[in-house]
């Protein structure tokens, strides 16, 4: 094991690791409680996005750890997981069979511009502002989700005349949730490892006197797990699904963008994740570091971009949303985690998982939606390296941000953004500026417009 894993070399210890590999399990297990309550807004079994969310998780975080040799563990992306529900399903008016197959030819794409140069053409026509306003704009999507979820968001009246407010703290779900944010927010700020899965866990106990958490009655769900895990695994592969995907011609631009889409997010995320935090630790070789500023990357970084790109395309085929490799992965990397034995630990510890749907499935949202607000304050980090001062920078950003959060879609956000830096770029004659991939996506955006407009 520490051959394989070259465990000598990266001056690291089997025990070390194994610590490393629980730490980012702790850190990022939130997820298989978050994203079969959000998923299963779409219609699709609870329980069979559950063990979805597990399988690919695990093994996206295999392929990792025996592939690339790298620290890092892969499972189904917050705002990834977001656009999939509201944004493509509720939004777009897909079933949620086609919305998997959108995720697998996403994953598809992103292997083939990941193993040749556009994919690097595509990261560098993106301009670093409007990256910055993409990143942080899901994650306020995300935090508005977790405030709608808690149900302390209002609305009253009737359109035009729809009211927005707080919600009087007088229903136990609510006073649940701000519980449960408050349990987060200090565990966090007082740097408790598994601070977001400590929470979860505190607040659905504290539901049950509260009579929000309802309990199980049975931990272990083996035949409802199964039938649900068999409804949506590879379910896409006919009609609804591939086969039903462009059948509607005034659809077919909204598919293509809201593909571009989640293959940007996607890229961004696992690029961002990569170099953040392997440049600090020197999980990377030197070829890595250089690689990285040549055409193409190589490598250990380059194998575990690949995987990354892989565990997309496996985890709809089990029936989830886009996997990405997670940032919490810096939770083990900062425990000492510098090689795939510590993705392996983690890989195992989300197969031990499977068996306690039933357990797990007693978490209500009202403890799930605090861990989104909470996620959503990690991500807006960004906002910070925005030019805010520069109003070439400026408008583009806020419109990327505010139309993806007023408007409940994270495409209508990124579709905004660039369009509005195509014009802000034009009338100050720098078209020249812009990038061709930049300008394309731009005009696919405005035909879907239009053609939403005239439908």
């Amino acid at each position: 094991m520490s051959d394989f894993f070259c465990l000598a070399e990266k001056n690291t210890s089997v025990k070390t690791e194994v610590v490393a590999g629980f730490t980012t399990f702790f850190t990022m297990a939130y997820i298989i409680f978050v994203n079969p309550n959000m998923l299963s807004e779409t219609g699709m079994s609870w329980h069979g996005v559950f063990v979805a969310t597990c399988l690919a998780a695990a093994v996206g975080t295999l392929v990792m750890a025996l592939f690339a040799n790298v620290p890092y563990a892969i499972a189904p992306g917050m705002g990834l997981n977001a656009l999939f529900t509201y944004t493509i399903c509720m939004a777009g008016g897909f079933v949620w069979q086609e919305a998997l197959a959108m995720v697998f030819i996403c994953g598809l794409i992103n292997i083939i511009i990941t193993v040749t140069k556009l994919r690097k053409s595509i990261v560098k026509s993106i301009p670093e502002g409007l990256q910055n306003a993409i990143g942080g704009g899901i994650g306020l999507f995300i935090a508005y989700l977790g405030m709608n979820n808690a149900g302390l968001v209002s609305f009253t009246g009737a359109y035009p005349s729809v009211t927005p407010g707080m919600q009087p703290f007088n229903a136990p779900h609510l006073v649940l949730a701000v519980i449960g944010l408050l349990i987060i927010v200090v565990l966090m700020v007082m740097k408790v490892k598994g601070a977001i899965l400590i929470g979860i866990i505190a607040t659905t106990v504290i539901g049950i006197p509260m009579g929000v958490t309802a309990l199980p009655a049975t931990i272990f769900s083996g035949s409802e797990t199964m039938e649900g895990f068999r409804e949506v695994a590879f379910s896409f592969f006919g009609s609804p699904g591939l086969g039903s995907l462009f059948s509607d011609p005034a659809k077919i631009p909204f598919v293509i963008v809201t593909i571009f889409s989640m293959s940007l997010s996607d890229t961004f995320d696992s690029i961002g994740t990569f170099i953040g935090t392997g440049r600090k630790s020197h999980i990377f070789d030197e070829e890595d570091e250089k690689a990285l500023e040549s055409v193409g990357f190589k490598s250990r970084l380059d194998k575990a971009l690949v995987a990354d790109c892989v565990a997309t395309s496996i985890g709809a085929c089990l029936g989830t949303s886009n996997a990405t490799t997670f940032v919490e992965s810096s939770a083990g990397i900062a425990a000492g985690g510098r090689t795939g034995l510590t993705s392996l630990v983690t890989a195992a510890l989300f197969i031990l998982c499977l068996p306690f749907s039933g357990l797990i499935g007693m978490v209500p949202s009202a403890a799930t939606s605090p861990a989104l607000i909470v996620v959503g304050i990690l991500m807006v980090e960004p906002f910070s390296d925005i030019s805010w001062k520069n109003l070439e920078d400026a408008v583009p950003a806020f419109f990327t941000v505010a139309i993806m959060s007023f408007t409940y879609g994270i495409t209508n956000g990124i579709a905004a953004g660039f369009i509005m830096y195509c014009l802000t770029k034009i009338c100050t004659k720098k078209a020249r500026e812009i990038h061709p991939i930049i300008a394309v996506a731009s005009v696919l955006f405005i035909i879907d417009f239009i053609l939403k407009a005239t439908a």
